[in-house]
């Protein structure tokens, strides 16, 4: 009888090492299909809608819940107004050398076009120098950064849905040239490619079919897109760089009184009875969306973003009773039925403590940008040449103030371990 306990515990343990190996594995199997590695620093090139921010914010917030682990940094390099040829920051060759080499990028993301066109029908010449101008900054990029990783992107779309084009085709039908260029182009070079129109147009479609009046906001002057519409800009990115789709994903058997499944998360301390308890540690968090935003939420219903890049699910099946209390740390997190418990529920999209987490990781990532931007804009440029005393050491201060600001984001990143119940009405 000993020996058969024995080797009953044995079991166990082995059955434990093969579960925790394996929800290892899922995470390690995760992180290396992801296109960004540790160690990598990305630069965001491009015009107004990349100064905008909110694209290159939502995808340094989905790399930093989703993998904070992985030592990643990001650097905002879009310039209003710009061309493949530059604008208002100075020419290309310009641009590249101040605002793209000296940061030694790994990975360069490239979105150029929607200035290109020069808002007009499609004219050969204009769009020979937008070729021939992008073929120069990627032959630039290869021969100053050997070995980067280029992500080019077929440029957002122009408004001609929600309103009537401005002539026959529209103006976004000459965008879609100009993207067909990029892709081919990437085909060419053998470059990662991103389509930010096709996906776009076909989510504001949608769009406008549930709330044109609303969904009108979401480019509200036919170019720039709004954070809502940013964030299908970010999907089409993240996509193309294998972002998977699981934060967590969790199934009890209440009944069994065992954890069937546990993705990117580690379950402990399971209690079944009447209330059902555990404790949950995972590998990252829920993206930090405004859930409560209107135009988010027409954007999210209008997309395939949430089952894309947010699944953080939770399966219950096996319980007793008909209505269950969900509490998270104490705090309840929503009232459920048996059976939408037994379906699953996606806990990205409630309010809980990890989602008040991420919220802390975006409010840092705002703040790093930000200071970014105006030591870029207020004072390396316009003071490039000037002799004033301590421009150089102001810069060295907000450069300090923001790794300090970084390291901080990374702290909060990290996941904290969070009690779960479930209580019966």
């Amino acid at each position: 009888m000993a020996q058969f306990y024995l080797k009953k515990t044995l079991w166990i343990f082995i059955f434990s090492l093969l579960v925790l190996s394996g929800i290892q594995a899922s995470a390690t199997q995760a992180e290396n299909s992801y296109y960004l590695k540790s160690g990598d620093r990305v630069v965001f090139y491009g015009d107004s809608i990349t100064q905008q921010q909110y694209y290159t914010l939502d995808v340094e917030d989905y790399t930093l819940t989703r993998f904070p682990t992985l030592k990643v940094s990001f650097v905002n390099s879009g310039w209003g107004g710009d061309r493949v040829t530059g604008g208002a920051g100075g020419p290309i060759d310009l641009r590249l050398n101040r605002d793209v080499f000296p940061y030694k990028p790994t990975v360069v993301t490239i979105m150029l076009g929607m200035n290109d066109g020069e808002y007009r029908p499609f004219e050969e010449s204009v769009f020979h120098t937008y070729s021939a101008g992008y073929e120069h900054i990627i032959q630039s990029l290869k021969n100053r950064l050997p070995g980067v990783r280029i992500t080019v992107i077929e440029p957002s779309p122009y408004d001609d849905v929600t309103r009537p084009p401005n002539f026959a085709g529209g103006y976004n039908g000459v965008l879609i040239q100009y993207g067909k260029f990029v892709a081919d182009l990437a085909h060419r070079l053998n470059l990662t490619l991103s389509n930010m129109n096709a996906p776009f147009v076909a989510d504001l479609e949608r769009a406008n079919r549930l709330d044109p009046k609303l969904a009108s906001k979401i480019v509200p002057d036919r170019i720039h897109p709004s954070p809502a519409g940013h964030l299908w800009m970010a999907e089409a990115l993240l996509k193309s760089w294998n972002a998977p789709a699981v934060v967590t994903a969790v199934e009890i058997d209440a009944a069994q009184s065992r954890v069937s499944r546990a993705e990117k998360t580690r379950v402990t301390g399971l209690k079944t009875g009447r209330t059902l308890a555990w404790t949950q540690r995972d590998d990252g968090l829920p993206l930090p969306i405004n859930l409560k935003d209107p135009l988010v939420s027409l954007a999210l219903r209008s997309s395939d973003f949430i089952q894309a890049l947010d699944q953080e699910t939770l399966r219950v099946s096996g319980l007793g009773s008909s209505k269950y209390t969900l509490k998270i740390d104490g705090e309840s997190v929503g009232d459920f039925t048996a059976n939408q418990l037994a379906r699953g529920i996606n806990l990205a999209v409630l309010e809980t403590p990890m989602l008040q987490q991420a919220e802390l990781v975006h409010k840092l990532t705002e703040e790093h940008n930000r200071l970014h931007f105006d030591r870029w804009r207020d004072i390396e440029v316009p003071l490039t040449g000037e002799s004033f005393p301590g421009i150089q050491q102001t810069e060295r201060d907000m450069d300090k103030l923001q790794q300090k600001l970084i390291a901080q984001q990374r702290t909060a990143a990290q996941p904290k371990p969070h009690r779960y119940e479930l209580l019966p009405e």
